[in-house]
C-alpha cells in the first residue's frame, strides 16, 4: 500500500525550502549592495591578513572568470539562457518532488537562492558583482560573493547526499 502525503504536509518543508532560497537570495542582494555602495572597484581592505580581503570587482563573465574576457556579443545572453533554464530545473525538481530529505531540500534551495541573486545580477547589469577574496601568500582563489557560496554549499549538500544515500 503506498503512503498518501497530504497537501499539508507537502507544503511545510515547500515552505522551508523557499525561506532558505530567498534567504540566499537576500543575503547576497544586501551584501552586494553594501559593497558597491562603500567600497570602490578593486580597492582591497584586509580583512584577516594574509588570507581574506574585501575587494570590489564586477565579473561579466560565468563561475571562476571564464568567458570574462570574451569580447563575444553573445556571452551575455548564452549566461542568461544557461543561468535560466538551470534555475527553472532546479525549481521544478524541488516543487515536484512529492518528498525530498533534508539534505537535498536545503542543497537545492540554497543553489536556487544563489543561482537567482547571481542571474539578477547578470540581468540588470550585466555582470555579477564579486567582493570576497580568499587567499594564501600569492596565490589568490577567484574573488566570489554569497551567492556563490550558497550555490557551492548547496552542491555540497547534494554531493553528501548521493555519496552516503546507500547507506540509510
Amino acid at each position: 500500500m503506498t503512503e498518501s502525503v497530504s497537501p499539508r504536509a507537502r507544503t511545510r518543508p515547500r515552505l522551508a525550502y523557499i525561506l532558505i532560497a530567498a534567504g540566499a537570495f537576500v543575503a547576497d542582494q544586501v551584501t552586494k549592495n553594501m559593497v558597491e555602495r562603500r567600497i570602490p572597484p578593486f580597492e582591497v581592505l584586509p580583512v584577516i591578513p594574509h588570507f581574506f580581503n574585501l575587494t570590489l570587482t564586477r565579473n561579466p563573465g560565468a563561475a571562476f572568470g571564464l568567458f570574462a574576457d570574451s569580447p563575444a556579443a553573445w556571452k551575455t545572453a548564452f549566461l542568461l539562457l544557461v543561468s535560466a533554464l538551470l534555475i527553472a530545473a532546479v525549481a521544478g525538481v524541488v516543487w515536484r518532488s512529492q518528498k525530498l530529505d533534508w539534505q537535498a531540500g536545503v542543497g537545492l534551495s540554497l543553489v536556487l537562492g544563489g543561482a537567482i541573486s547571481n542571474l539578477l545580477d547578470r540581468i540588470r547589469f550585466g555582470r555579477v558583482v564579486d567582493f570576497i577574496d580568499l587567499y594564501v601568500r600569492s596565490y589568490h582563489w577567484y574573488t566570489f560573493n554569497l551567492a556563490d557560496t550558497a550555490i557551492v554549499l548547496g552542491a555540497s549538500f547534494l554531493i553528501y547526499r548521493v555519496l552516503f544515500a546507500a547507506q540509510k
